[in-house]
């Protein structure tokens, strides 16, 4: 491995200002101070647009940073999106630098590897997301937090490799060193190094903590503990494995060892089911398409190759589900250790399950070995005292969260975030899985609930187990925590997210006028299972009672999770009603909320209300996206503005003074990636 590492082509400053974008891009060179201020909270979605996440070859790195957005000022028709195609490939950059948690949102490596393959080989911010950060070390891109090397790499300083591992656990370090992941992995299983295990006297350890330690065979583990934690079940699915399964041909030629016990291996097709249905318009070109189509078509060879479970498309059209949806209906359990190629996979946590989110590389090598890489996070204790109002839920309560200062600063960033206190008590697993599926946005490695009798009746109810929960399922008293946020719940209210971040919260009751809608979507693996589902009926047939249907102008559509989800939606007669009230119904699939299914927007003037997890630039089509609960997607579809359903039955239907929303930037040609 190389001592030095020395710059070979240009900076890039991730700028927040378009014209600063616009006059690099352009073949200046400029300093830190030249640059201004730079962009803080950059998405996956930003770094490479679905679109691009379409191919898994070398073409990743033309659509680089496209998909970026910048403060409007006058410079040109780029307009917010000053990246073009081809820009940062054509414009000879080696380096890219931005500002704090840089990499927030997918789990998948596809946006480290658009920048490798567009010529970017050092990464520096002054704070990373954890799974990109890790992404980075795998793929070999060399990253730092420590801003003053960017004026030393430019005077051409050769810079000692081991500035580039300050911030590398002793497995990170390692992993670099190794040329990246699989490098190590060629010589773990050649037996020339062995994976480290802890070795620490017994003592106190947070749930979390115990089900690592568990896993790994060993008394105990402490914070900063780098190991490779053995998970019971590991799951992908088609905008990923594609990905992973090149990266092993890549590495191994055609020597790729056998898979670890397939039988916990498992692949679904559900992001792009629905993309034909937004695509009849030929506003996809056909290339994209048929990009998608392979897609489905190389993990459908990859599962019948090796004989793995597939959960694919449904006869009656959609999937059976989305992934970390079924895994929770099917399989997760207790005290389980699992991984999963989506940001969301802590959705698992509800029943206390340690799940989390890897990318292709580390999927690919957890196929091999069993086992996924994780360096012990500390734990943040969300303690929610009391019970929330009613017409309040966890959505509601995860928006809240995600604007508080410890979270929207980013210093819950790859913690584990685990839930009590009487208000977790009193909600259903449903509601519990909305809250560890959005660990994904406050940025935490997984979120957890310790298993009680909910877990147990929800075990039982929904899938026929008679589960028996274990002494040792619990934090223990004297569990050390890295932080404690308490949250009186009596206080909170519902919950909106303004366009641009989930972490936009704004109390319903605080927007000064209503915001009218075009489109409403009740869907998402956050926002379809069972209990969204009910809620949106509710709000629906209330609505009926009254003589009210979806609102002259807005499009509604509501979205199954899975198709168990559906089939108990039908059984309860809640079909009629969405039908009765004017709701377009989709099959199962993740659709709108990775830009590739009815309830996307298709200009940037639509107004949109969203039960799903995210509203980055672009994720979902081109206009403005709100975030809200069910309840508050469903009362809006029917009002034809925001509001929530206990404001609707207080006033009824009225005229109200509208908003008109900031409608300046068009992102018509952006998109968002999956996971």
């Amino acid at each position: 491995m190389q001592a030095t590492v020395q710059l070979t082509g240009r900076v890039l400053w991730l700028s927040d200002r378009t014209e600063v974008m616009s006059r690099q891009l352009a073949g200046e060179v400029l300093t830190r101070a030249e640059a201004g201020a730079l962009r803080d909270q950059i998405s996956t979605d930003e770094i490479a647009p679905a679109r691009a996440c379409l191919a898994f070859d070398e073409s990743l790195g033309d659509y680089v940073y496209v998909g970026l957005r910048c403060s409007e000022d006058s410079a040109g028709p780029a307009g917010c999106f000053p990246v073009t195609p081809k820009a940062v490939r054509e414009g000879g950059f080696a380096l890219s630098v931005a500002g704090l948690r840089r990499g927030k949102g997918s789990s998948s490596d596809a946006s480290p590897f658009a920048e490798w393959c567009a010529g970017i080989r050092i990464v520096i911010a002054e704070s990373f997301e954890r799974s990109y950060a890790q992404n980075c070390q795998n793929l070999g891109l060399r990253m730092s937090t420590d801003l003053t090397l960017v004026e030393r790499l430019q005077n051409g300083d050769e810079i000692p490799i081991d500035a580039f591992l300050e911030d590398c656990d002793s497995l990170g370090e390692a992993i670099v060193r190794s040329g990246g992941l699989f490098g190590y992995t060629q010589r773990r299983l050649s037996g020339e190094i062995v994976p480290p295990q802890p070795a620490h006297a017994p003592g106190a350890m947070t749930y979390g903590e115990k089900i690592i330690a568990r896993a790994l065979h060993v008394p105990r583990v402490r914070v900063g503990d780098a190991v490779f934690v053995p998970v019971n079940w590991r799951f992908s699915h088609e905008y990923v494995t594609p990905m992973a399964v090149s990266f092993l041909r890549h590495a191994f030629g055609d020597a790729v060892p056998a898979l670890h016990d397939p039988v916990s291996l498992l692949c679904f097709e559900d992001h792009l089911t629905h993309l034909d249905a937004v695509s009849a318009d030929g506003s996809r070109p056909p290339l994209l398409m048929d990009a998608a189509r392979r897609l489905g078509a190389v993990q459908r060879e990859f599962c019948a190759r090796h004989d793995l479970r597939l959960h694919g498309r449904a006869a009656g059209g959609g999937s059976e589900g989305i992934c970390h949806a079924l895994m929770l209906e099917r399989y997760a359990l207790p005290g389980q250790a699992i991984v999963g190629t989506d940001s969301h996979t802590p959705h698992c946590g509800a029943v206390g399950a340690f799940a989390f989110g890897v990318g292709a590389t580390e999927m690919a090598n957890a196929w091999l070995t069993g086992d996924a890489r994780l360096a012990v996070p500390g734990t943040c204790l969300v303690h929610l005292r009391a019970r929330l109002p009613a017409g309040v839920g966890a959505k509601d309560l995860a928006l809240h969260l995600l604007h508080l200062p410890y979270i929207r600063d980013g210093r819950a960033l790859g913690q584990i975030i685990e839930f009590s206190g009487e208000a977790v008590a009193h909600l259903s697993t449903d509601e519990r899985a909305t809250l560890t599926n959005m660990v994904a946005e406050i940025g935490g490695l997984t979120g957890l609930i310790v298993p009680d009798n909910e877990t147990v009746r929800y075990l039982r109810e929904r899938r026929g187990i008679d589960f028996t929960l274990a002494p040792w399922m619990t934090s223990d008293p004297q569990a050390s925590y890295a932080h404690v946020i308490e949250i009186d719940c009596t206080q909170v209210g519902a919950m909106v997210a303004s366009p641009g971040d989930p972490g936009n919260g704004v109390a319903l009751a605080d927007l000064p006028a209503a915001v009218s809608i075009d489109i409403a979507y009740g869907g998402s693996c956050t926002g379809s299972k069972r209990d969204d589902l009910r809620a949106c009926h509710d709000v629906l047939a209330w609505g009926l009672s009254q003589g009210h249907r979806v609102a002259d102008g807005v499009r509604f559509y509501l979205q199954y999770g899975s198709e168990d989800v559906r089939a108990w939606c039908e059984a309860q007669g809640y079909a009629d009603v969405f039908k009765a009230a004017g709701v377009t119904v989709l099959s199962p699939g993740c659709g709108a909320c990775v830009n590739a299914g009815p309830g996307v927007s298709k200009a940037s003037a639509d107004v949109v209300i969203s039960a799903q997890n995210r509203n980055f630039p672009g994720r979902s089509g081109p206009g403005q996206m709100w975030l809200g609960s069910p309840a508050t997607v469903a009362a809006s579809a029917l009002a034809g503005y925001i509001v929530g359903f206990d404001q609707l039955r207080r006033d009824g239907f009225v005229s109200p003074i509208v908003i008109t929303p900031d409608r300046r930037c068009d992102a018509a040609s952006r998109a968002g990636s999956g996971g």
